[in-house]
């Protein structure tokens, strides 16, 4: 039931989204020129509840991450809540490459203290290439998420389709801070100071907060898996 609501959530999120990004493509191009002409770029603010939210990745809900590198190839990984839930593990299974892969589907599976979780793919696609550092070293996905432990590309035919049903900019903040607070209230004992609201860096290993028992179904509750 968890599931379904958030996945309604998602869904709600991602047509305001969506009729909000028509609506500006509308705005009338001299108002966009004088804009241009005034406003100094400026990066949004890529830390969110303690979690890094990079602005030029698009999110799955389930906690992966998307980069269009060409018109068709993406590569693919963990997210930085993920990498923290997460804590450790001591190894994790890619496919094979040439394999298919469904948007929403198994993509990985992490193994950590004898128990397996499974992280959908952000994408579909058929799987060109996989990180086979992460596959030698774990750690690596853990600790450089959206660098050195990416986990796979994919050659995705239809990308522009997998990709509105993503998350970006102010809904993947969003995303990120609610699932922040609801691992928060799911905590059998309060995290004070495991991970910031304001701004701040969360702890590397929330895990460890967590008991071993009740760390699996909380893990899939977030992977969506």
């Amino acid at each position: 039931m968890t599931v379904i609501l958030v996945l309604c959530t998602f869904a709600i999120f991602l047509l305001i989204d969506y009729l909000r990004t028509q609506h500006e493509a509308v705005k009338p191009a001299l108002q966009a020129s004088a804009a241009q002409s005034d406003a100094v770029p400026r990066l949004k603010p890529a830390m969110v509840a303690g979690f890094e939210v990079p602005e030029n990745l698009r999110y799955h809900p389930g906690h992966t991450w998307a980069l269009s590198e060409s018109p068709n190839l993406v590569r693919v990984g963990m997210d930085d809540f993920a990498s923290k839930l997460t804590g450790r593990m001591e190894s994790i299974t890619l496919p094979a490459r040439g394999t298919w892969i469904r948007q929403g589907q198994k993509m990985c599976t992490i193994h950590r203290d004898g128990s397996a979780v499974d992280m959908i793919s952000p994408v579909e696609g058929t799987v060109s290439d996989i990180n086979e550092f992460v596959v030698s070293n774990p750690k690596l996905a853990l600790e450089d998420p959206y660098g050195d432990g990416w986990l796979l590309t994919v050659q995705a035919p239809d990308a522009k389709t997998s990709f509105r049903n993503l998350l970006g900019g102010s809904l993947a903040r969003w995303w990120t801070e609610e699932s922040a607070s609801r691992l928060q209230r799911l905590m059998p004992t309060p995290m004070t100071g495991a991970y910031a609201q304001d701004g701040g860096v969360a702890v590397d290993d929330i895990s460890a907060h967590i008991p071993d028992q009740q760390w699996l179904p909380i893990a899939k509750e977030f992977f969506l898996s």
